[in-house]
């Protein structure tokens, strides 16, 4: 925390948080031991380390991206040589990771995606542009959704693992974004880039496949998040209004105050149920794409939701940025995008009961 301002203004966060992070045991933690890592995939670690970094207000280091959704795929779906090459550093902190899917034209449509990979024989050379993908600058090793079979849709897409210095690999500006100053967030363009045949991830043209295989854990790390956030926004507000009079007396004794915290109270405690569930249903294997989406959804707009509703019972203070829930207002405002946009999640819902 004595940092994190500093990386506020940097607009990235020092390296050495990630090493400090492998020192401490934070990093792979569901990677085999022989590899490094912690050799426990219970998910519930994981959500633990979301909760806390949420409660921290430490939205820039970027745990569970590397965590929850990169290393499921170096684990997952790498070789034994991929394993033994890439997951020390993984583990260590030596070697940041980003998946960068995004583009300027196709978003959660990856039937869009334009970048592709011709195979040369004994390589891949690799073409396109990627665009939003956290940890764009600090990355050292970049999982790239690519497309391999022109004619084949979603279906002609596969993963390559570019590296750092890679020639022909290069990253645009660190985008300036209204929240999570301190997660660098970058633009890739790869020109003719050379990729080694070892570095595809995974079945050749099976790209679809291993994403939505591993978005159920992506999307519940961001309900995780979304609703930390939301009980201790509630939290620091209800402290807040205790404190803080108006016309002779502390907010809390107005009718329309308590109803306030109270509804806000119900939601949280309510979304809270849903969410542990999901969490021991995933950790068990037993989580489908539904529940994840119906989780992800819920709890991210009832942050938007908290967020919003908190900031305006803070008054003026609430949008002073050295307030916690001025930072959490525009540092949350990405949840509902991130992962699957709102309107994604309830396509996939809507699509499993009308099918």
């Amino acid at each position: 925390m004595p940092h994190y301002e500093q990386w506020e203004k940097d607009g990235i966060v020092s390296r050495e948080a990630w090493l400090a992070a492998g020192r401490q045991g934070l990093l792979g933690l569901a990677v085999p031991e022989e590899y490094g890592g912690g050799g426990n995939a219970d998910f519930r670690y994981s959500a633990v380390l979301a909760e806390e970094f949420t409660r921290a207000g430490a939205a820039g280091l970027a745990l569970g991206l590397h965590n929850d959704i990169i290393g499921p795929y170096l684990t997952g779906l790498g070789t034994e040589e991929q394993k033994r090459r890439w997951l020390p550093g993984f583990c260590s902190g030596e070697i940041i990771t980003a998946i960068a899917m995004t583009e300027p034209g196709a978003g959660s449509d990856l039937q869009g995606i334009r970048t592709t990979a011709e195979d040369r024989g004994d390589h891949w050379i690799l073409n396109g542009s990627k665009t939003f993908i956290s940890n764009g600058i600090l990355a050292d090793l970049v999982v790239v959704v690519v497309k391999t079979t022109p004619e084949g849709g979603a279906k002609g897409l596969s993963l390559l693992v570019v590296e750092r210095g890679t020639e022909g690999f290069e990253r645009g500006r660190n985008l300036d974004k209204i929240g999570q100053k301190s997660q660098d967030t970058a633009e890739l363009f790869f020109n003719d880039v050379r990729v080694p045949k070892e570095n595809l991830l995974g079945e050749l043209n099976g790209a679809f496949v291993h994403l939505m295989t591993n978005l159920a854990q992506e999307r519940m790390g961001i309900a995780v998040a979304g609703i930390a956030a939301a009980e201790y926004l509630l939290e620091i507000t209800t402290q807040y209004v205790k404190e803080r009079e108006a016309f002779g007396r502390p907010l809390s004794k107005l009718q329309h105050i308590r109803f306030e915290i109270a509804e806000m109270a119900t939601e949280c405690a309510v979304t809270r149920t849903f969410l542990d569930r999901c969490i021991v249903d995933h950790s068990d294997g037993e989580l489908d794409a539904v529940h994840a989406s119906m989780a992800k959804w819920w709890a991210t707009e009832l942050q938007k939701r908290v967020a919003d509703r908190c900031l305006q019972l803070h008054g003026g203070y609430g949008y002073m940025t050295e307030f916690r829930v001025a930072r959490a207002f525009t540092d949350g405002r990405i949840q509902t995008i991130y992962g699957g946009t709102t309107e994604i999640m309830k396509e996939i819902i809507g699509r499993s009961i009308l099918a």
